[in-house]
């Protein structure tokens, strides 16, 4: 099973739209935000695009969550989980945690109950080890102050990738 990760879209609909629509086109099923999604009218595009699940966590300039979990109520976001502040997922054998700071990754990942946790917020792509756990940022969706990636995890490989979007 492929899952796309992303972070810190912050209302850009130019690059989420290319990466949405490549993620389409290789039959990505699932996809984790790790917050800065931003304005609920994002999230309802990104849901109506991307019609696989969206496991979504708010992270510090989502400006109107309360919207998004009405839009959900009413039925307007109907592949979208929310997890609040974190998250985890089940896939393929791999347990997954994912939050949008740095600071509460490290704690989950110290934490040995996880194969992988995934962050945002800094905007910049990395990767690291703790113990047995793999600690990654996707980067920024947005493009904000380094260019607009996103990560794609092979849950059957074990393999990650980081995908540039002005490389689709």
């Amino acid at each position: 099973m492929k899952i796309a990760i992303v972070s810190d879209s912050h209302d850009n609909w130019t690059t989420t739209e290319k990466a949405l629509r490549w993620l389409k086109k290789k039959r990505v099923g699932s996809l984790i935000h790790c917050g800065d999604v931003c304005s609920p009218s994002m999230l309802k595009e990104m849901s109506r695009l991307f019609r696989g699940e969206i496991h979504l966590v708010f992270g510090n300039v989502d400006g109107d969550p309360y919207s998004m979990l009405k839009a959900k109520e009413k039925g307007e976001l109907p592949n979208v989980v929310f997890h609040g502040d974190a998250g985890e997922l089940n896939a393929g054998g791999k347990k997954m945690a994912f939050c949008h700071k740095p600071l509460p990754a490290q704690g989950l990942s110290l934490s040995g109950k996880y194969d992988l946790v995934f962050y945002g917020h800094t905007h910049q792509p990395w990767e690291e080890k703790v113990g047995n756990c793999r600690v990654v940022n996707p980067g920024t969706l947005a493009g904000l102050f380094s260019k607009a990636t996103f990560a794609v995890y092979d849950t059957k490989t074990d393999k990650l990738e980081l995908k540039l979007v002005e490389k689709l």
